[in-house]
């Protein structure tokens, strides 16, 4: 929280009264202090504090300059909008419109990493046991370990990267989690009234799942269909600018995705609780008042007689995670830790989420003076 643009290891140390940089360096990349109870008493305390409204899930990119810190592979990088060597960490983050505060983290381990005999993973202190796993399933077990906290659920909210996937809904879904995620418009769908089929078993093989007798359409057809009068203004809150407001529709749809057999069934307790069927979303479409077509849509579970300023304002609350990326890489710098293991970024990740929710923490203290 020093002034000074790096808060990597060296220059921090210097700008320390001791300066001992080794001290420093064992601290964090070699100490064996464990990360997940620190998290876990910040992930209380935050809670606490804020009440949040939804838990955002995002993941953020740390470009990389070679391959050799854990992790590191040449895929897509956020902060730099291109393919480029970097890692890429999981958080999912307590909101409100007025504050948020991240709550746990994952490292995704690209695929390449795989390989149980790369010497890289010796090196970088990768543990045996972790491998390539989907982004959204990382995003599941930070859920899972956060209500193995005892924090109660909220609902969750993410972007088009995981509200794409079915599966991941689905995953959700079998938790009894709320969520509302982006979609993209052409994500496919059948209208609330379409009834799928199953054809009649005929006493041998397996049995056929059921089908839908309609073609499905694309989100944004069934969402402009009606055209603008079947939209209505929303405000959702007040920006530094005024009231945020556009014009949104709500209604029922039939996903058209599929999930594998195999993962359904493990989540529902058994083959013969899966029908093939995706259940009825909710959709919810924003047709701002200049553009010529609808321009984003969200899928949720929460029921269709929600009220639509509520489901407008979970939808929108995530532009709380970018502030909460921006802050810690520009002010606390998240993404200029220069070690390469396991334990290091993990130690790092936790320190910068301890020092932004200590910051948080200030600001939401009526005691605390504003600055002249």
């Amino acid at each position: 929280m020093l002034d000074g643009r790096r808060k990597s290891i060296q220059p921090m140390a210097e700008r320390l009264p001791d300066g001992n940089m080794q001290a420093l360096q064992q601290f964090v990349s070699q100490s064996p202090w464990d990360h997940a109870p620190v998290l876990r008493q910040i992930a209380g305390k935050m809670t606490s504090a804020l009440g949040p409204e939804a838990w955002v899930i995002d993941d953020t990119s740390f470009p990389k300059s070679g391959d050799q810190s854990v992790a590191t592979s040449r895929q897509y990088c956020g902060a730099l909008g291109k393919r480029s060597l970097c890692q890429v960490g999981v958080s999912v983050h307590a909101v409100t419109d007025q504050a948020s505060s991240p709550l746990s983290w994952r490292l995704f381990v690209p695929p390449d990493w795989d390989d149980r005999n790369d010497d890289r993973r010796r090196r970088t202190g990768l543990p045996t046991q972790v491998g390539h796993v989907e982004k959204w399933r990382l995003a599941i077990e930070t859920l899972e370990e956060l209500i193995s906290w005892g924090l109660a659920p909220q609902v969750v909210v993410a972007d088009a990267g995981y509200g794409q996937s079915a599966a991941f809904r689905h995953a959700l879904r079998s938790r009894d989690l709320d969520y509302i995620v982006a979609v993209r418009g052409d994500e496919t769908a059948h209208r609330h009234d379409a009834e799928p089929e199953a054809p009649a078993y005929r006493g041998a093989g397996r049995r056929t799942l059921p089908r839908y007798r309609t073609d499905s359409v694309a989100l944004y057809e069934l969402a402009a269909a009606g055209g603008r009068r079947a939209f209505r203004q929303v405000t959702w809150r007040q920006g530094s600018r005024g009231a945020m407001r556009s014009r949104f529709r709500v209604l029922q749809v039939r996903p058209a995705g599929k999930i594998p057999r195999a993962l359904a069934a493990a989540d529902a307790g058994g083959s013969a609780a899966w029908n093939g069927i995706l259940p009825s979303e909710t959709l919810l479409a924003e047709w701002p008042p200049d553009a010529s077509a609808p321009t984003d849509y969200w899928l949720t579970s929460l029921p269709p007689d929600t009220a639509i300023r509520r489901l407008v304002r979970l939808a929108k609350i995530r532009w709380r995670i970018e502030h909460d990326y921006r802050e810690m890489k520009h002010g606390l710098g998240l993404d200029h830790f220069e070690g390469r293991t396991w334990r290091g970024w993990h130690h790092h990740v936790t320190l910068v989420t301890a020092a932004h929710a200590f910051l948080t923490l200030r600001r939401l203290d009526p005691k605390v003076e504003a600055p002249a």
